[in-house]
């Protein structure tokens, strides 16, 4: 189970998508049309990474189900606003998992590139998801969602973290991807050797 393309992993995202779904509804009833839209958007992101089954590990797609689900209870029961650390949590993961799926989508290309610069790949992960997470400040902002520049600071705080956090796991994905290449190279160099 320690594979980051587990089917269970797959199972359980499409059992988040289903009480996504049910959020959403609940979110429309309370007439809470921001968070519809907002939850609506990750379900329809959730819904695209599994479809793209083969190209993101399916542990990735079953973190971005959670982060979605932290949200919906966020925005249908109102825990944003409650005290304690909610929303910095959901902040934190919420970036992290954003930044894991879609930085695998976006530097796939380029894996083989980082196979030998992994601080390399470290910092660009890290960086991209804070990328993420002060574009989505700045939502909160034009939109009113948040006033407060203390609240913007401890998020941006916490996207941070979650950026550094999704960069690890990240690596620690491509190490899992490329050791079977690496072995597939090593047998080919080994058979060139025999000729």
């Amino acid at each position: 189970m320690s594979s980051t393309n587990w089917q269970g992993y797959r199972i359980a995202a499409w059992v988040g998508q289903f009480l996504l779904a049910i959020a959403i509804v609940v979110s429309v009833t309370q007439a809470n049309w921001m968070g519809v839209l907002i939850l609506a958007g990750f379900l329809g992101a959730s819904l695209a990474f599994v479809v793209m089954d083969d190209r993101l590990p399916t542990l990735f797609d079953f973190l971005f189900v959670v982060a979605a689900l932290l949200n919906a209870g966020g925005w249908v029961w109102g825990l944003f606003y409650q005290p304690g650390p909610y929303d910095e949590i959901t902040h934190a993961f919420t970036t992290f998992s954003i930044t894991l799926a879609l930085s695998f989508l976006v530097y796939n290309p380029m894996l083989t590139v980082f196979r030998n610069h992994r601080l390399l790949y470290l910092l660009t992960i890290t960086s991209f998801g804070i990328a993420i997470g002060a574009i989505w400040e700045i939502f909160e902002w034009v939109t009113a969602l948040i006033n407060s520049i203390d609240d913007t600071i401890g998020d941006l705080i916490m996207d941070t973290l979650g950026a550094g956090v999704a960069a690890l796991v990240s690596l620690w994905a491509l190490q899992e991807q490329i050791r079977p290449q690496e072995a597939t190279d090593a047998e080919q160099q080994a058979e060139a050797g025999r000729r």
